[in-house]
């Protein structure tokens, strides 16, 4: 059993319909999915060298297969620059997560501007379907967001980029490179082959995929399972 089985498998045993952030990131980064450097700690011990092996600045989340909405509850610090800071954030939040069974996410501050959203939903009738539009606030707002049925190749991918409404963020925009189209493409197709290789995967969601720079990044991700048929 190969290492995107074993997550897969390890939540299903538990009785979860959820992988957490980092099984999340860990199973996207077996696909050749970018996301952002991170360490999962259960401790201060673990935690204080977690810090030293991201660097500052850095982001602090909890992070548990049963947390959605993590920044609505408080649950996450952004921007994070010293020990002094970096150790308010963990008690802080470590004393609203309590009891959960999951731990802290210690993760690298990424910089940009531009946030889109890919994802995954499994259609009753026409099976994995791949999404992709503007993400973070507006994704709920604006609602620009396209869908292809998987498997999509690369034409498909190239289409789904131009065809969102606000496709010129994807380009020179306010002195911020293009976005990498290459890159976004090659993540479009895997997600599509994510929903492709494992049935019990219902929903995938990127949100939000970072523009850093030109190139995209998972900086937060949640997978939703469901048992096999």
């Amino acid at each position: 059993m190969g290492e995107k089985e074993k997550i897969i498998e390890q939540a299903l045993s538990e009785g979860r319909n959820t992988l957490s952030e980092y099984e999340s990131k860990r199973l996207l980064h077996a696909y050749d999915i970018p996301v952002t450097n991170e360490v999962l700690v259960r401790g201060y011990d673990d935690f204080k060298g977690a810090i030293q092996k991201v660097g500052f600045p850095l982001v602090i989340k909890a992070c548990a297969p049963d947390l959605a909405h993590k920044t609505e509850q408080g649950l996450v610090r952004v921007d994070i620059r010293n020990e002094e800071e970096a150790q308010q954030a963990y008690e802080e939040i470590m004393l609203k997560v309590q009891g959960s069974g999951g731990g802290i996410l210690v993760q690298e501050m990424v910089k940009g501007h531009r946030e889109l959203m890919v994802g995954m939903t499994r259609d009753a009738q026409f099976g994995p379907c791949v999404m992709f539009g503007l993400g973070g606030i507006f994704t709920e707002i604006l609602k620009d967001v396209v869908f292809r049925v998987a498997p999509i190749e690369r034409k498909d991918a190239l289409e789904m980029t131009r065809e969102i409404k606000a496709h010129k963020i994807l380009g020179e925009v306010r002195g911020m490179p293009p976005a990498d189209i290459d890159e976004l493409v090659r993540i479009l197709i895997n997600v599509g082959q994510m929903g492709l290789d494992h049935e019990p995967i219902k929903e995938v969601d990127i949100n939000p995929l970072i523009l850093s720079g030109s190139k995209p990044i998972a900086a937060d991700a949640l997978v939703v399972l469901a048992p096999p048929t």
